[in-house]
Order: C-alpha cells, then structure tokens, then sequence
C-alpha cells in the first residue's frame, strides 16, 4: 500500500497510483477476462506499467482520478475512481477476475462518489459500460445511476449512465 491512502472502507481502502502497484496492476491486465469490456490494451510490460503509475498526472490536474484498491489485509484490488473524461467526470472501475462477484466493486464505487459529491462538490457523476457488460451495468443500477443513452466506437456498443449529486444525497 505504497500510495497516499485517500479512503477506507470495511474491507477495502483507496490510495492514489503509485509505481509499487506495478506488479498487481499489470496482472489484472493480462488477464483477457478482466480486458475484455475495457477498450484498453493490455501493458507490454512491467516497467511500462511502472511508468504509466508514475507518469499519471490526473491527480495534478483534478485533484482526484483513478486510486488503487487494496483490501483490508493488504492485498491488491484493482483501481476505481474518478477520471475528467470529455467534459463530465466519469467513474471506472477494474477488479481481477479472482475478486469478482464479492461487492468490492460496490464499496470501491460508493466511497468513490462519496468523494465525488461530499469532498469534490461535483454536480453529477457519468458511467460509461459496453452493453455486453452485465455486471457493471448491474453495479450502476445499484449505485442509482440512470441510463441516459448509448454509443458506438471502435470498441463496441455502450451505454451512458448518469448521477446527480441531488439524487446521490437522496439515499
């Protein structure tokens, strides 16, 4: 847990990206599984990956961007959080297949958009999924998301989700 801790949850906490997430990082993206729905390449290697954490500069910019997931006994989780994104802010979030289907993504999202609304004042939050992602479109819906449309590129089909600070609070 080598990066600045910026939120705990019960299981699991959230730390900016640091080069010693390296290892975990670049594990969860070979695994094709884990790509499948990203639109992202996996790293060619270990320093790319390195320097990618090292290099990323989001937090410069915005004050907030993607954190690193560990869980409570110090074991890599992935990273969720908040990126700037063509005008909006959008929450991402990326888990390895091992941990899948336990919640985490839940926990790692709702203190992400706690973030977002309590800390960052944002007006609203967007979540972009490819269609064929059930899980994730699952998880938005359970977040309070709203599906506001859909697009096409490269990637694939996706929907567009939307969440306003208003209705965030309302829960």
């Amino acid at each position: 847990m080598a990066g600045l801790r910026v939120a705990q949850g019960p299981r699991l906490s959230l730390h900016r990206f640091d080069p010693a997430d390296a290892e975990g990082f670049l594990a969860m993206n070979a695994d094709p599984e884990v790509m499948r729905f990203t639109g992202d390449p996996p790293f060619a290697s270990l320093a790319q990956c390195q320097a990618f954490l090292r290099d990323y500069d989001h937090y410069r910019r915005h004050d907030f961007g993607r954190w690193t997931l560990y869980l409570s006994d110090g074991r890599y989780a992935g990273f969720c959080g908040l990126r700037h994104c063509e005008g909006e802010v959008d929450l991402g979030f990326r888990l390895p297949r091992a941990l899948w289907g336990q919640g985490l993504a839940g926990e790692a999202a709702r203190l992400s958009l706690q973030l977002a609304f309590a800390h960052y004042r944002l007006d609203k939050v967007v979540g972009r999924a490819r269609c064929e992602n059930q899980a994730s479109l699952r998880l938005l819906a359970r977040l309070g998301f709203s599906q506001i449309g859909e697009f096409e590129d490269q990637h694939g089909r996706w929907q567009c989700w939307e969440l306003s600070q208003k209705d965030w609070l309302k829960d």
